[in-house]
């Protein structure tokens, strides 16, 4: 049987808060998200980690996303198990 661990978290001094997390992902995954720590790199002008890449990431869908729906209404398509193969492609890169 799998025991349910809550993961540790912390509260840091901007008001946001920080927990750590063993993801698994497909290398395709893995790439996408150099790729986007490449372009955020190159719009900050300054050396992003692949953790920055994937907390703008979640940022930036965070604000765009309507998790809240009306009583009754069905989401369009149900979202897949991994969740994070549905990353955009990002263009300008070859």
């Amino acid at each position: 049987m799998t025991e349910r661990v809550t993961p540790p978290m912390h509260a840091l001094p901007d008001g946001e808060a920080e927990i750590s997390l063993v993801v698994r992902l497909p290398w395709e995954d893995v790439a996408r998200l150099g790729q986007e720590a490449g372009r955020l790199a190159a719009q900050m002008q300054r050396p992003v980690t692949l953790d920055e890449a994937v907390s703008h990431r979640l940022r930036s869908t965070r604000t765009t996303a309507s998790h809240a729906r009306p009583a009754g209404e069905q989401p369009a398509a149900a979202p897949s198990a991994a969740g994070v193969t549905s990353l955009p492609r990002i263009s300008g890169t070859a």
